[in-house]
């Protein structure tokens, strides 16, 4: 990008948003105008209406070259999430930063199995394995106030960003954070409702031919579901039930194909039964939940 020349003609926010997603389209990011917005508001600390009502705004000197380094990074396939420090998700903004799991649209459908099997019951109790950025703790003790939720990761980073989001959100007493690998510290004594995670569950092949935005900035740990794509959800499967009431329920969020596998999975080694799959829109599935 360089500076339009002669006179008093400067980039506005439309010259500026229409030279990003022509740049965009050409070096194939999928979603050009989409990113080109999001980079701009973060630009000029507003939001994307700000954008749509303000679009002859002029871009000073600083903005501008601000902007340019966005448009590099983003250039470089480095995440959108990543390069603004945020991810909204469920209407709520996290802070996202290099080695935690940027939240993923599909993850809601894991937060609304486990809001419809908590529905009614009087302060439910929720596990929640692998809690990344603690998006799916945030929102599920943002929108059931009466549950009480025990989120756990393996790696102290997301716990401490978890936290932070949780603070931020307004949820932090509703949640219990806890560094564990998946059950390890979870104590015996404690039953719960609902289970849920959204385990690593790409074939470890197939983690190097994925886009570079996943592949190379997000980590590895939130990735690898070994050679299969399904090491932890089996181990989560056959541990759950030491951990679940009667009743209870194991929600997981599931990868492209895995669904009956899954399926399986909760039927022979969790004993578990009354099995369903949430799909998505598109009808693909994206989680599946089973019952003690």
């Amino acid at each position: 990008m360089v500076e339009q020349h002669t006179g008093a003609t400067r980039w506005t926010v439309t010259s500026v948003l229409e030279w990003t997603e022509n740049h965009f389209k050409r070096i194939c990011i999928p979603t050009p105008r989409l990113d080109a917005e999001s980079l701009l508001a973060h630009c000029l600390n507003a939001d994307r209406p700000h954008l749509f009502l303000n679009p002859d705004r002029p871009l000073t000197s600083e903005e501008m070259a601000r902007y340019r380094e966005f448009i590099h990074r983003r250039a470089m396939r480095e995440p959108v999430a990543l390069i603004t420090g945020q991810k909204e998700f469920r209407s709520i903004r996290f802070q996202i930063v290099p080695g935690v799991l940027i939240p993923r649209p599909e993850t809601e459908i894991l937060v609304e199995a486990v809001l419809q099997e908590i529905h009614g019951q009087a302060a439910p109790r929720i596990l929640e394995i692998g809690t990344g950025s603690g998006a799916v703790a945030v929102a599920l003790a943002s929108e059931a106030p009466d549950a009480s939720v025990v989120a756990t990761d393996i790696d102290p980073l997301p716990l401490t960003i978890a936290s932070f989001n949780a603070k931020d959100a307004g949820a932090a007493k509703s949640i219990s954070f806890l560094a564990s690998d998946l059950f390890g510290a979870v104590r015996r004594s404690i039953t719960f409702d609902v289970i849920c995670s959204n385990p690593p569950w790409v074939p470890r092949g197939v983690v190097p031919t994925m886009p570079r935005e996943i592949n190379y900035f997000e980590p590895f740990l939130a990735l690898d579901g070994g050679r299969d794509g399904l090491d932890v959800i089996r181990r989560i499967a056959e541990e759950a039930r030491n951990y679940l009431r009667p009743g209870g329920a194991l929600i997981l969020q599931i990868g492209d194909g895995q669904n009956e596998a899954v399926r399986d999975i909760f039927a022979s080694l969790g004993g578990l039964t009354e099995i369903r799959t949430f799909g998505d829109p598109a009808g693909t599935p994206r989680v599946v939940r089973g019952r003690l």
